[in-house]
């Protein structure tokens, strides 16, 4: 019996309703998903059937609320310098939390948010925190997961220090959390390539920041090199940290009952690549 949740971040085209239908049919136990446009700051409310359509789904296809990772939008910025920009991203970072307060789900994956070379990290970390503290004010319930980032640009979080530096802000810490993605933990420095590559990482994550925080994953092979600092996904084992990093997650119990979510490139594949998960898991035992 599987003890690993894996899955992928599956269209929510025609109505949230249809997530789990579609993770089903890719035979996955996790799924993530958008609940609106990423694109856009404001979208319609969720619909009562459309709730309803989803939670029925849910249950029709036997998937619990902690094996369900929603994704924020795109936009959100919640270390943005500009007050303005930073009201804003707050205010739609609110609504995807109430939105998926009201789909019954209990995470919320977000990328921490970018400085802009306007301010320094230390003062975008600690606006990146108020504003989970401001959203746990206005909605119960749902876990902040903080997603690590390949540290592109200005973007903060792809060091664990970051990650550790907001939580350590964040009042309620039973409700803040991490989603480590692969591609973006390799992409940043930290090598994932052998399974003594893994226990190093895996045991520097611990350190600086707890493994009792890890909440989610992203499983991504990456198109860059490690410490390259660029966001490329690749499907699993055909990048630059191959399969032996795939494996040593499959296999570890401190990855079990978490949503582990490929986002990798070829979605007509994704299928397959939960099957190889799940051969991996199965492979020792």
């Amino acid at each position: 019996m599987s003890n690993k949740y894996f899955g992928a971040h599956v269209s929510a085209a025609g109505g949230v309703e249809n997530a789990p239908i579609r993770a089903s049919e890719i035979e996955a136990n996790a799924f993530a998903l958008f609940t609106k446009n990423q694109r856009q700051w404001v979208a319609k409310p969720l619909t009562p059937e459309s709730i309803r359509g989803f939670k029925e789904n849910c249950i029709k296809f036997g998937f619990e609320p902690e094996q369900i990772l929603p994704h924020d939008s795109y936009l959100i910025n919640l270390g943005a310098p500009e007050e303005e920009k930073l009201e804003k991203s707050r205010n739609a970072f609110v609504d995807e939390m109430e939105r998926c307060n009201q789909l019954g789900l209990t995470l919320l994956n977000f990328h921490p948010g970018s400085h802009l070379k306007k301010i320094s990290e230390q003062e975008c970390l600690a606006k990146i925190a108020e504003s989970i503290n401001l959203a746990h004010k206005a909605v119960p319930e749902v876990v902040a997961v903080i997603e690590n980032t390949a540290g592109q640009g200005s973007n903060l979080g792809w060091k664990f220090e970051h990650l550790a530096e907001i939580i350590e802000q964040v009042e309620d810490k039973s409700r803040v959390g991490v989603c480590l993605d692969t591609c973006h933990t390799f992409a940043a420095g930290y090598d994932l390539r052998t399974k003594d590559a893994c226990d190093a990482t895996f045991a520097e994550f611990d350190r600086v920041v707890g493994m009792h925080y890890l909440r989610a994953m992203h499983l991504n092979d990456s198109k860059t090199k490690l410490a390259g600092k660029v966001d490329r996904h690749h499907s699993l084992g055909q990048g630059e940290i191959g399969w032996d990093c795939f494996e040593y997650i499959a296999q570890d119990s401190r990855f079990n009952a978490i949503p582990l979510i490929l986002e990798t490139i070829e979605p007509e594949i994704w299928k397959d690549e939960i099957q190889a998960l799940r051969h991996l898991e199965l492979k020792n035992t």
